[in-house]
């Protein structure tokens, strides 16, 4: 049962107002931190989760926990601040210090980091009504063969040249879209599909893609999924894999940009066969 005056799980709007609730809170305050994004499926759960799990807490001024919950792409300086690449991410923070972060949608998880830093609520969000641990896994097969032949300017249009916008709203039969996707993933031999384009990212995520792969100079072809609708919810079946940005290689899916860093950290010269003659180290473009 939920207290009779529970916790909720309170959306901030803003980069500000996250900077000014969390600079009033006593540092006695444990906050409990959540990173969404509204077309991650795992999120919907997790909302729904964490909704419950605050519920069995009680309010009080100041708090003595509280919920947040942020959009990821929509304050993307706090992401950033928190180094989010995924979501659901979840901070567990006190005294501005981090104590534990969770990354993907294990609600049971989640739910034992509160009570470990927090203590458990006076109500039950209930074991048996929580949703299954959110896997994802990296495709395996990405390939790093054919150099590219395309980076992108400071001009750049829409899509990759390969596929113009305006190429892009035939009505398509799944099967013509499976096609027509299976073509562009190979358009060139590193494919980024983000959201805007390298010059004007519309998402923390895809700007902090494109300025690694820029860093490492990186030639690379790129689709904006938001001129294409059937592009943009297609691929995701297509791949396997919900959220965007996504890198493929050959063909191949590689991931998002948490997979991206992580294969870089591991291997320096992960996708040196791409790399602009001359820009080894520096931009692409």
């Amino acid at each position: 049962m939920a207290t009779s005056n529970p916790c909720t799980l309170s959306e901030m709007a803003s980069d500000n107002d996250f900077a000014s609730y969390t600079n009033s809170v006593p540092e006695s305050s444990t906050l409990v931190i959540y990173f969404h994004a509204p077309w991650a499926e795992p999120c919907k759960q997790m909302s729904t989760v964490l909704s419950a799990l605050a519920s069995t807490y009680t309010a009080s001024s100041p708090p003595t926990v509280a919920f947040l919950a942020l959009d990821a792409e929509e304050l993307s300086e706090v992401s950033e601040q928190y180094d989010v690449t995924q979501v659901p991410y979840i901070v567990i923070q006190k005294a501005g210090k981090v104590l534990e972060t969770i990354s993907g949608g294990d609600a049971s998880r989640v739910r034992a980091a509160v009570e470990k830093h927090v203590g458990a609520g006076s109500g039950n969000a209930g074991a048996a009504g929580l949703p299954p641990a959110q896997l994802v896994n990296k495709p395996e097969g990405a390939s790093a063969k054919n150099l590219a032949s395309y980076a992108p300017s400071s001009n750049d249009p829409t899509t990759a040249p390969e596929y113009s916008a305006a190429e892009a709203n035939p009505e398509t039969s799944k099967e013509e879209l499976n096609n027509r996707l299976g073509e562009l993933v190979k358009a060139a031999p590193v494919m980024l599909f983000m959201k805007g384009t390298p010059s004007a990212p519309q998402c923390g995520f895809s700007r902090q893609t494109v300025s690694l792969l820029r860093d490492k100079g990186i030639r690379y072809g790129f689709f904006n999924i938001l001129a294409d609708d059937d592009v943009r919810q297609g691929l995701k079946e297509f791949a396997d894999w919900p959220t965007f940005p996504q890198v493929w290689v050959g063909g191949e899916l590689v991931g998002g940009l948490d997979i991206l860093k992580e294969e870089f950290e591991n291997d320096p010269d992960f996708l040196g066969d791409y790399v602009a003659s001359g820009k080894k180290g520096g931009p692409a473009a």
